[in-house]
């Protein structure tokens, strides 16, 4: 493993690289627990076991990105799925710069980034808490794939990629600046700011969305983003807010146009 330098990072920021890992959030995890320091970043040129989220297996061929970030916020429980979405929003900024149409990148919530509405990123946001009463978040790992130069395929979803002649270590640093940039506005000004800037690269208000939760799949219009980061979705019986869950696609309705929304 290799410690990256005068590689444009932000302040305080380490950037190590392996050529070949199980995963990345695993051997972060480890060091989180054993005391490691924050703003720490591992890139492993290739995973031999990268998962994304609910357990699925997630396919990582040397070229494209695979980076978990070390961060030790020390907010509130309620706060740990935020960083997901805080995320979302320096990953659609960091990619933004090699997609020459600003709509062809869409949010998907909780966790994607899609590119003309096929998936081109996922986020894995894991978190501890102290033995504090109340306990309060101990450390944040941020598991982030990009697809650069190849799109694996999945089973249920179409898949695309950047397709930029990058190297992972340089998009990997123009992301951490992104996320430096608004964790520093979330310390100052709360996590407003950041549901703003998710939500204008978010999915149109109003469009049609089919969210999997534990029991049936629930259809509704989207209706923005809680203070909390909750997904709102106005349904026949009224408006819920929902915290955990998985956004389908297609949403209901099927095609090309409610893929790219969701």
């Amino acid at each position: 493993m290799t410690a990256a330098a005068g590689s444009g990072l932000p302040p305080g920021w380490r950037l190590e690289i392996a050529e070949s890992l199980p995963s990345t959030s695993d051997a972060l995890r480890l060091r989180a627990e054993a005391g490691e320091a924050p703003r720490l970043a591992l890139i492993a040129r290739r995973q031999t076991a990268g998962r994304g989220r609910s357990g699925r297996a997630w396919a990582s061929p040397v070229g494209n990105l695979h980076l978990s970030v070390l961060l030790r916020p020390g907010g509130e429980v309620a706060e740990a799925a935020q960083w997901g979405l805080l995320a979302g929003v320096a990953l659609a900024e960091a990619a933004s710069t090699a997609e020459p149409d600003p709509l062809a990148l869409r949010l998907k919530w909780p966790n994607d980034l899609l590119r003309r509405g096929a998936k081109v990123a996922g986020i894995l946001a894991e978190a501890a808490l102290t033995a504090d009463r109340p306990a309060r978040l101990a450390w944040v790992v941020l598991g982030i794939g990009v697809n650069l130069r190849s799109a694996p395929g999945l089973p249920d979803r179409p898949t695309a990629c950047l397709a930029v002649a990058e190297a992972p270590e340089a998009f990997a640093a123009r992301l951490l600046r992104r996320l430096d940039h608004w964790a520093a506005v979330q310390g100052r000004m709360g996590f407003g700011p950041v549901r703003d800037a998710w939500m204008a690269r978010g999915p149109e208000l109003g469009t049609d969305l089919a969210v999997r939760g534990d029991a049936a799949p629930l259809n509704g219009r989207y209706a923005g983003l809680a203070a909390d980061g909750g997904l709102l979705l106005d349904t026949g019986e009224g408006r819920r807010h929902i915290l955990t869950g998985e956004v389908l696609a297609p949403a209901r309705g099927g095609g090309a146009d409610a893929l790219r929304s969701g």
